[in-house]
């Protein structure tokens, strides 16, 4: 592997009926970047015309195949590639993210001091996590220690040439595309690498417990889907993730439920302080890397309970698998106008 000399940085942004927040995204972006391709995904509320107004090259997509985050990113990059073919370092982002100010000369520089890493990334932090406690969950997810990792998530730098040696993301993959992008870019001989830098400000604008739910139904639809793809080997990817959701989410109610009429109802007893525990458990293991009390019980109620909406999305990954449904996006966000 060798790195080439730095023929200049671009952006690609995606999104969907985003809003305000878009064009924060896009500004941000321009500041940084001489050429910034926005892809739009069916949007709503204006969102290509006005990219177009702010001076960038836009990409709708054609909405007879189904919108994934995966296929944008690759229409982006094809788009991009035709405009600036010469372009080395590629940063993708997120509709409803900020680049922070100098984020884009700090991960070229990493990029160009380490010949052995593909794709960088930095910190993100939620724009208003006081706003619900589902804006302090995404909050808490983003915390992340620098160094080596094995996925960037969807908003990185990457190096031109190794996107297309990867052939970039599976269009198919509706959810968790990063890691399953990640995945093949590790298994090319490339490193991935946290920078100890803020990369951007995210919006995830959770306000309804409905709107969480349906967040963590999408990511359990990605443990299989990706799963099923990378599952096997040594890495056995998201493997133990399915598994967790299944012994917490159904084997473990299943079985209470069915010993509660020999119990008297002790069974489900039980099974409400195995939950507890698990909550206590997770919360300790937060304490220990510094969080809150408030921020660790937070997180340990939401992540128990997550994985009953996550099992709803094992369940519609199964049912469209073994009927040869399309995978089509699972949104959890309102349209914003």
């Amino acid at each position: 592997m060798t790195a080439g000399t730095n023929g200049g940085v671009a952006v690609v942004a995606i999104g969907r009926n985003e809003g305000e927040r878009l064009k924060l995204c896009l500004a941000a972006a321009l500041r940084q970047a001489p050429l910034v391709v926005y892809v739009d995904s069916g949007s709503a509320d204006g969102s290509a015309a006005m990219a177009r107004s702010l001076g960038c090259a836009v990409v709708e997509l054609d909405p007879a195949r189904p919108f994934t985050a995966a296929r944008a990113r690759n229409e982006g990059f094809a788009r991009l590639m035709e405009r600036a073919p010469h372009t080395e370092l590629v940063q993708f982002i997120d509709g409803d993210c900020e680049l922070e100010p100098g984020w884009l000369q700090t991960a070229a520089a990493a990029l160009a001091g380490r010949e052995d890493v593909g794709v960088v990334c930095g910190r993100v932090r939620e724009v208003s996590p006081e706003a619900s406690v589902y804006n302090r969950m995404c909050d808490l997810e983003w915390r992340q220690q620098p160094g080596e990792i094995r996925s960037a998530g969807g908003r990185f730098m990457a190096r031109a040439g190794v996107f297309k040696l990867v052939d970039g993301f599976r269009a198919d993959v509706i959810a968790a595309e990063d890691d399953e992008f990640c995945i093949r870019v590790r298994r090319a001989g490339w490193k991935i690498l946290m920078l100890d830098a803020p990369m951007a400000q995210h919006d995830a604008a959770i306000s309804t417990f409905s709107q969480w739910w349906r967040r963590n139904r999408r990511a359990g639809h990605a443990y299989a889907q990706v799963a099923a793809l990378h599952g096997r080997g040594g890495e056995r990817y998201f493997v133990s993730d399915q598994r967790r959701i299944l012994i917490w989410g159904l084997a473990l109610p299943v079985v209470a439920l069915a010993l509660a009429p020999f119990t008297r109802g002790v069974s489900l007893a039980v099974l409400l302080c195995i939950y507890a525990l698990q909550w206590m458990h997770i919360a300790r293991g937060c304490r220990r890397r510094g969080w809150t009390a408030r921020e660790a019980c937070i997180y340990g109620g939401l992540t128990v309970l997550s994985r009953f909406a996550a099992l709803q999305g094992l369940a519609i990954y199964a049912w469209r698998r073994r009927r040869g449904k399309e995978m089509t996006i699972i949104e959890y966000k309102q349209v914003n106008r």
